[in-house]
């Protein structure tokens, strides 16, 4: 009987141990809920941004929370984002941005002295631009030897690769030979040697023909040489200007290929129609006195000034790329101003200037105010 109560109380023991401790962890939970709610009574209320973060929050704790730790200072704000008092975006920065380096180029432009024209080359020009961006800040010149020496080479081998796709094309469709003569401003003849195809044209060469360009043997030298160079019988036809010399060269050339034709410049033809018109007596004398009143205006800086407040800033001549094609282009500008220059030498800024009182000047008012002008 004596072991069989020890051994009763023995099990009635830890039973009693669990107990306790069940009962210190009720006092302990229950001394923390009261803690925490008098830390709640004494807790001021929450204010309108820690409501709206709480609300906000309540399914996600990371989703909703505008509060920014020490972490964000070392990231770059959102693009869509605006700082506290300003009013900055992508396509402003952009802008100003592109206004720098606007203003860098045409800087450079201004002080190497190139024309304002070269930006219309929008191909290579647009190339540049879009390689200079995807290189990004930090990039470094050409210099002066990477751009007459290397760069230079490899644009010769561009071009040599661009005449072979060419050539390939002729000995498919056939070509022409187009010469051009024209006059350099030291007197030195040049002809230069194009290859038209259903490809294109493209430049061949150019010869100085200062000592054969009135000579019809030379020449045809000069243009056997340019159709063996392109094979004979990729020609179709040559085309050249309707000088005497090139007359000769062109039956020399029926006689040797006869495959070959021979054509004349329709634009030399026409230049030399406007000339035998000009030759004429009305023409003639219509246009030497355009080109007396037009010498006689544009030698005063004055008078011209004058000329040109009637005329809407205006002027007489219209330069072509032909003489004859600049008279024709000359008279009919007269013809449009005709009433603006009566005009002016009618006012009394004309008959109250010094010219007026000139010979000269009385004799190209005579013309204008004439019933032929």
């Amino acid at each position: 009987m004596r072991d069989y109560v020890e051994k009763k109380n023995e099990l009635k023991n830890p039973m009693s141990h669990e107990t306790s401790m069940i009962n210190l962890l009720d006092e302990d939970s229950q001394m923390d809920e009261d803690d925490l709610e008098v830390n709640d009574i004494m807790r001021p209320p929450p204010s309108k941004s820690q409501r709206k973060n709480s609300t906000s929050g309540s399914g996600s704790s990371t989703a909703g929370s505008n509060v920014k730790g020490p972490l964000n200072l070392f990231f770059s704000q959102k693009p869509n984002e605006k700082r506290k008092g300003e009013a900055v975006g992508l396509e402003s920065c952009r802008k100003s941005l592109r206004e720098c380096a606007v203003d860098a180029f045409a800087r450079w432009m201004y002080d190497a002295g190139l024309p304002f024209n070269c930006v219309n080359y929008t191909d290579s020009f647009g190339e540049f631009i879009e390689a200079v961006g995807q290189y990004g800040p930090g990039m470094k010149p050409p210099t002066y030897h990477e751009v007459r020496v290397p760069c230079l080479k490899k644009e010769v081998d561009k071009t040599y690769k661009i005449v072979e796709e060419h050539k390939a094309q002729w000995k498919i469709y056939g070509c022409s030979i187009m010469m051009d003569k024209w006059t350099a401003k030291n007197e030195k003849m040049v002809i230069n040697v194009l290859v038209n195809s259903p490809r294109g044209s493209v430049f061949l060469e150019s010869y100085d023909a200062s000592d054969s360009s009135t000579n019809s043997n030379k020449m045809f030298n000069l243009l056997e040489k340019t159709i063996l160079k392109v094979g004979p019988e990729n020609v179709v036809q040559v085309v050249t200007d309707n000088t005497s010399e090139n007359k000769k060269t062109g039956d020399m050339l029926k006689g040797v290929f006869p495959n070959i034709y021979w054509t004349h410049c329709a634009a030399h033809c026409i230049n030399l129609m406007f000339g035998d018109i000009f030759k004429l007596a009305p023409y003639s004398t219509v246009f030497a006195k355009a080109i007396k009143i037009h010498s006689y205006i544009s030698q005063r800086p004055l008078l011209l000034n004058m000329m040109r407040r009637y005329t809407k800033q205006r002027n007489l001549v219209k330069p072509a790329k032909t003489r004859f094609a600049t008279a024709i282009l000359t008279l009919h500008s007269f013809y449009l101003q005709k009433q603006n220059l009566r005009t002016l030498f009618l006012s009394t800024k004309w008959s109250e200037s010094i010219y007026a009182k000139e010979a000269l000047g009385k004799e190209v008012a005579r013309f204008i105010m004439g019933p032929y002008f």
